[in-house]
């Protein structure tokens, strides 16, 4: 017996038309009626009136519905109690953060911790390591934020705390050319954040270059091909000696706070642990 039977016969005891319950489990009528067919012959009992418009439900289909909707109601949420089983022996932690923040700050950040146990840190744009969170393949993640607002984790009620602190500049060489814009992509969370702040003065700028990576803008701004945002921990060298500077007013640059997310569903003791060692 397939599984996929019973959404089927839910379809069609739904509707009660085999054209438009066919349409709804995108196959042509005479596939979804041989499926309707091999349940019932699974079965051993016939399972809708067909003699009647709409179709009804025998007594066998009347018997059949709710526990067809249990079944697959009890599939669907395995995997989430897999993982939860899983989780709560796991001493390994999951970790996602933004490209910039897992060169400049997740290192020295995981040292002050001391934490000290196996750690798998994936490192991706911000829209990834959002979906990554949401999809429960990882319980933390590490991320820019514009200070004192919500980002799209925060609004959809993803528990977070401010983990430390950056802002983000405006810098370029010397050499850059005015007007030249180095433009982050639009799946780019620091690029997101730019454009929320000071989206409309970059209509004065020529996007010349673009990317979804701060490390390539830096090296292209280092090269004087143009302006751009970078986080100031990114580039405190290059504002020390003197390679990058900061350009524009003071409105451009942005105040960030470096925020920790975490999966809302209860985590095993290891990750438990993290958490609150992180929140102190």
């Amino acid at each position: 017996m397939n599984l996929s039977w019973l959404e089927d016969f839910l379809a069609l005891a739904a509707s009660g038309n085999f054209s438009r319950a066919a349409q709804e489990r995108h196959m042509t009528q005479p596939a979804f009626s041989r499926r309707i067919r091999a349940l019932e012959e699974w079965l051993g009992a016939e399972l809708f009136d067909r003699s009647s418009q709409p179709a009804r439900l025998t007594a066998a289909g009347e018997w059949l519905r709710p526990i067809a909707q249990d079944l697959l109601a009890r599939v669907a949420r395995l995997p989430g109690e897999a993982r939860a089983v899983a989780e709560a022996h796991s001493s390994t932690l999951r970790l996602a953060a933004t490209h910039a923040l897992s060169f400049s700050f997740v290192p020295g950040w995981l040292q002050a911790l001391q934490a000290n146990g196996p750690i798998q840190l994936v490192s991706d744009v911000l829209q990834r390591c959002e979906a990554l969170l949401q999809q429960r393949q990882v319980q933390f993640v590490v991320a820019h934020a514009p200070a004192g607002e919500s980002g799209l984790l925060d609004a959809a009620g993803v528990p977070a705390i401010t983990i430390g602190r950056d802002r983000l500049l405006p810098v370029r060489s010397a050499q850059a050319p005015e007007g030249a814009l180095l433009a982050f992509s639009d799946e780019s969370g620091l690029g997101r954040i730019v454009r929320q702040r000071v989206g409309q003065e970059l209509a004065g700028l020529q996007a010349v270059f673009t990317a979804h990576l701060a490390s390539v803008l830096k090296s292209m701004a280092l090269e004087g091909r143009g302006l751009t945002w970078l986080p100031e921990s990114l580039v405190r060298e290059e504002l020390a000696s003197g390679r990058l500077a900061v350009h524009g007013p003071a409105h451009w640059v942005v105040d960030l706070e470096i925020r920790l997310y975490r999966d809302p569903a209860p985590l095993g003791a290891y990750a438990e642990a993290f958490w609150l060692a992180a929140a102190r």
